[in-house]
């Protein structure tokens, strides 16, 4: 039998891709038993609804080019919130170990000696492949998926875009639009196909603006649709199936023929 407790004073807790109905049956039940919530800014706050009138509720949300929380200070939060006796719960857009910083928090809680738990999350890059049709691995046309992040880590080297270009049959882009010249450029120089099927969907699950196009166009498409964050990047032959197994009513931006009217 399930109960609304937990026995860790901490919870990560992945928020999932942004519509409030994907989230898990455990994490629903962790968020109306905590007592203090520390929120990204992905995180639908449509959540925090389910959490009891007494809990405190604290943003601790990163947005690229925006002010936000210091990394470091999130960690003290967590632990000083824990060692108060407080049921924590870190709720982060998408899942926790995937480009969510997870793995961070974990390493800080463990060298603090606080017990934590961690509830995996649906993350943004499959749900926006799902909810716009497109299977990131299908029989005749992608055997394999690489999930990368479209920037680098503060001091560190920046992506090699031509290396990635042939790492698997289907590339899952995230925090990727700001970059994307960068990104097509790269990936064209690595030999992918100047034709190569490529999707940018915003704001996956909710209202889903889409933009489709092959790879030389790719860039152009989403500057022309005014396309911004958060947004995630597909590339590979299964992305012409949206056409056919799309089903999600989302926003089509801009189709590819507009870009190339004089």
């Amino acid at each position: 039998m399930h109960t609304n407790t937990s026995a860790f004073p901490v919870s990560i807790v992945g928020a999932g891709p942004g519509d409030p109905e994907l989230l898990t049956l455990k994490a629903a039940r962790r968020i109306a038993a905590a007592d203090i919530i520390f929120y990204d800014a992905l995180a639908n706050p449509g959540l925090l609804d389910m959490a009891a009138p007494a809990c405190k509720k604290v943003e601790v949300g990163k947005r690229g080019g925006q002010n936000s929380t210091p990394q470091l200070l999130i960690h003290q939060h967590l632990i000083r919130s824990a060692q108060q006796g407080l049921k924590v719960v870190r709720l982060k857009g998408g899942d926790p170990f995937l480009f969510g910083r997870g793995g961070e928090e974990c390493l800080a809680l463990r060298a603090a000696h606080v017990d934590y738990e961690i509830i995996p999350g649906i993350t943004s890059g499959m749900a926006a492949a799902a909810y716009a049709g497109v299977p990131l691995t299908h029989r005749h046309r992608s055997q394999s998926v690489i999930f990368l992040t479209g920037h680098e880590a503060r001091g560190g080297q920046a992506p090699d875009w031509a290396r990635h270009a042939r790492a698997a049959d289907t590339l899952v882009i995230y925090m990727g639009v700001e970059r994307i010249a960068d990104i097509c450029a790269g990936l064209l120089t690595g030999g992918l196909a100047a034709e190569t099927p490529c999707l940018a969907v915003q704001w996956a699950t909710i209202t889903q603006k889409q933009v489709q196009a092959p790879l030389q166009q790719f860039s152009a498409a989403i500057h022309a649709a005014k396309l911004g964050s958060p947004a995630i990047l597909i590339i590979g032959a299964v992305v012409d199936l949206a056409d056919i197994c799309g089903w999600f009513p989302g926003e089509q931006a801009l189709p590819v023929q507009c870009l190339q009217q004089p």
